[in-house]
């Protein structure tokens, strides 16, 4: 079943948002993580899925190539993968309309390069066929940000607290996307459809979860979306809350049809035919209020089409964080040797660290549990590392605590 999705990486270029840790030297794909490339964890877990034929989109032609070089070497036997060089900074929606023409598979399963998680994506792409989806998006909890002990200089902020990243409003069955704000929208008053109210009967609203930026969709209606929408550049921002305004509306043609909005914005279409509402409200899993919505009264031929926006919730015991700011890559860092070291793809000491062979340990220096040094690094005497991963090659005096 999975040979038929055609899997796409957005591995982005030098993030702003990452500098000074990005630079032409390391883009972000290449950014360390336990003293592994953020992208190996993304490569390996799409392998683990058997997912093994991959289009990698890289901004900038240089971070293209030092990506692209590091893929043949590191997967030389193990995964085919087609790396795309795409303009900088034409966002997510940008990145995938410049590749469009290699599109070819009728779903498209698309990945952040920067996501380090343990959720099979062959769930999600399950979920997403089960349902006949035009979207579904995988949700997972909200990662918990910022320091876990006394590393504060505030002296506060001594716990680890979720943020908020989206809003999102679920059907009562938890499996159709009925709402999301993400970014700036988060402080504004919420405002929901009445049709999708009226469809559903009751709608779920969670703050507690986070669009993991891990898609499927239905390649047909992405490419619309992409073709119509030229001002689209976030396929987060722009793309999914567009699909999930519009799927009780017959606004994507899927078969050349005329569209229903004018001076874009969302326009209600005529007669809006009143659906038994006692029908709609009584059961939303069988059939789906999709399909309720698209009936005619008392069944009759359909009125519109619908499309399908759904999820895939990962269970909270998975681990699930994207390396998008410096607070993360300090979080994602500490939580890979740490709570989340099955990811990191080492074996840890009987002290729980991973010290190289060849690292040079000073006297009476000591390296705690949780800790990671890297290859050829050197430390002086009456050191203390905590809690950290000391990179390859690097050379810390003596009485120095990390």
């Amino acid at each position: 079943m999975m040979m038929d999705f055609q899997v796409v990486v957005l591995a982005g270029g030098t993030s702003k948002k990452l500098v000074p840790l990005v630079s032409k030297e390391v883009p972000k794909a290449l950014l360390p993580v336990a003293n592994r490339p953020v992208l190996s964890y993304v490569l390996e877990l799409l392998e683990h899925s058997n997912l093994k034929d991959l289009i990698v989109v890289v901004e900038g032609q240089d971070a293209a190539l030092r990506v692209g070089g590091w893929i043949s070497g590191a997967y030389v036997d193990r995964l085919h993968v087609e790396v795309a060089a795409v303009p900088e900074d034409v966002g997510t929606a940008g990145a995938l309309r410049a590749i469009a023409h290699h599109l070819t598979a009728n779903d498209i399963l698309v990945v952040s390069g920067d996501l380090i998680c343990d959720v099979s994506p062959g769930a999600v792409a399950a979920a997403h066929r089960r349902h006949g989806a035009a979207v579904t998006a995988m949700l997972c909890s909200v990662p918990v940000s910022g320091p876990l002990e006394s590393g504060s200089s505030s002296g506060k902020d001594k716990t680890k607290k979720p943020g908020c990243c989206n809003i999102i409003g679920l059907d009562p069955t938890k499996q159709f996307l009925l709402y999301i704000a993400t970014g700036p929208e988060i402080d504004r008053d919420i405002r929901v459809q009445k049709s999708i109210l009226r469809a559903v009967g009751q709608m779920e609203i969670r703050a507690d979860l986070m669009d993991a930026h891990l898609y499927a969709f239905k390649r047909a209606v992405l490419q619309e979306v992409l073709d119509q929408k030229d001002a689209f550049q976030s396929l987060q921002q722009d793309v999914l809350p567009y699909l999930v305004r519009s799927q009780l509306r017959s606004e994507l043609s899927l078969n050349g049809a005329p569209h229903t909005e004018e001076n874009g914005h969302d326009k209600v279409v005529p007669g809006d035919n009143q659906v038994m509402l006692s029908q709609l409200l009584a059961k939303t899993s069988t059939p789906s209020f999709h399909e309720l919505y698209a009936m005619g009264p008392n069944g009759s031929a359909p009125v519109r089409r619908t499309h399908k926006c759904c999820v895939y919730i990962a269970s909270q015991d998975k681990y699930c964080a994207r390396l998008n700011s410096i607070q993360a890559f300090s979080d994602i860092n500490r939580d890979v040797i740490g709570e989340a070291s099955h990811l990191s793809g080492y074996s840890f000491s009987a002290q729980n660290n991973i010290i190289h062979p060849s690292a040079e340990l000073g006297s009476k220096t000591t390296v705690g549990q949780n800790c990671m040094l890297g290859e050829g690094s050197q430390l002086g005497d009456k050191c203390s590392v905590k809690r950290s991963v000391i990179g390859r090659h690097c050379r810390i005096g003596s009485n120095v605590k990390v």
